[in-house]
């Protein structure tokens, strides 16, 4: 039995957000029938520091969007967020010994698991699993060798993994706000979800989204996953820069970011007025470029840091996609694009009905791609929903994550 609904709830720094989607059957897509968002404050670029307030926030978006869908929210699929995730390669060998030397999914399974024992930290845990490609008797890059004959099956795999601390505290909120996760899965994979194609995570492809505390990067090639990481940067911190160079008021630093700050510098203003508790602040819109530019712009070089690690600065056919909330900042598409030297532009959701209007903003992404995982992994592997969350679920998902996804 299929669930009616499909519910993604993504834990950021500074909003949580809810989205429910149903299966148009007419359409044969996904339908948004309701959502939801509250301000967090009990996170830290991307980590719980303080239950009890991401508790409240989650029942408070939750409960906005079971009163827009009309629907009971018990279980969702969650992100994992903050910059103790991180990703690491693998790989598995094992001997094919039936007779005829065909290679069977279980055959598959079981190279999948040699490659997740590796040697971690008692801190740590794996989050999620992707196998990369196969290799059958030195023939490398296989897809699926399911059916294929041999004697040695490999497997060169990513594992992404996170702080065991980290996701204790967040399953501990989400039990006290009564909903059981599901699934765990990092950001960046549910944004690349709702608007990458096919054909851009075959040709490569960097997705970087960048929330209020940090920014997820993911790179697709050849259609799988090849790399995560997770940067301690985002939003916040051009607030943080405008309002110690502007010398204001938190509040007022984010009104300024939100309505006048830009990347583009054919923008010919000299002022900027914003209004707060009644009264005109006026700030000199060259110190607001220079500012929000130096920040964004040391953002990118950490992204191009990350890229060079795995060899693919300026080596990526598909470009960047970028999503987050501070992807609505004005031309950061075209300064992405000097910075990295690869085509770039703002994601935006694709086969998606319903609500749209709605979830049409960057900072939505990530949340109806969520909502997207929540729908395509299935529900018949899915242990017990009164069960309490538990370390047992993180780790179903990375054992079959792959092989759904394909």
């Amino acid at each position: 039995m299929k669930p009616e609904q499909f519910v993604g709830l993504d834990i950021g720094t500074s909003t949580i957000r809810c989205v429910v989607g149903t299966l148009d059957s007419q359409a044969n897509s996904p339908s948004i029938i309701g959502h939801g968002e509250a301000a967090n404050q009990g996170m830290r670029r991307g980590t719980v520091v303080h239950v009890d307030d991401v508790a409240q926030a989650i029942v408070q978006a939750v409960t906005e969007a079971e009163r827009i869908s009309g629907k009971s929210i018990k279980q969702a699929t969650v992100n994992v967020n903050g910059s103790h995730v991180s990703g690491l390669n693998s790989e598995g060998v094992i001997a094919i010994s039936t007779a005829n030397r065909e290679i069977t999914p279980e055959d598959r399974l079981r190279v999948e698991e040699a490659a997740t024992i590796v040697s971690l930290p008692p801190n740590r845990e794996i989050i999620q699993f992707f196998a990369k490609n196969y290799s059958l008797d030195g023939q490398r890059n296989i897809k699926d060798p399911v059916g294929m004959h041999g004697v040695r099956l490999e497997v060169d795999a990513h594992i992404v993994t996170a702080a065991s601390p980290n996701l204790r505290n967040l399953d501990m909120a989400l039990e006290k706000a009564e909903i059981y996760p599901t699934h765990h899965t990092v950001s960046g994979l549910a944004a690349a979800e709702a608007v990458l194609g096919r054909q851009q995570r075959e040709a490569g492809t960097v997705l970087i989204d960048i929330g209020a505390g940090t920014t997820n990067l993911i790179v697709f090639e050849d259609g799988e996953v090849q790399y995560v990481a997770v940067l301690p940067i985002g939003g916040q911190h051009i607030t943080n820069d405008l309002a110690i160079g502007l010398k204001t008021d938190l509040d007022i630093a984010e009104k300024v970011k939100l309505q006048h700050a830009t990347l583009r510098s054919d923008v010919h203003k000299t002022t900027a007025i914003v209004k707060a508790n009644n009264e005109s602040h006026s700030f000199n819109f060259e110190e607001i470029y220079n500012i929000v530019e130096a920040r964004v712009e040391e953002l990118l070089e950490y992204v191009d840091k990350e890229l060079q690690k795995i060899k693919r600065s300026r080596k990526l056919p598909g470009g960047v996609v970028i999503t987050g909330g501070t992807a609505k900042l004005a031309g950061i598409d075209d300064f992405a694009r000097q910075r990295l030297e690869l085509a770039a532009r703002v994601g935006k959701l694709h086969n998606v009905s319903g609500l749209v209007d709605t979830v049409s903003d960057p900072g939505y992404v990530t949340v109806v791609g969520l909502m997207l995982l929540d729908m395509l992994l299935l529900p018949s592997l899915l242990p017990n929903p009164s069960m309490k969350p538990s370390q047992n679920a993180r780790g179903m998902l990375g054992s079959v994550l792959s092989k759904i996804k394909r």
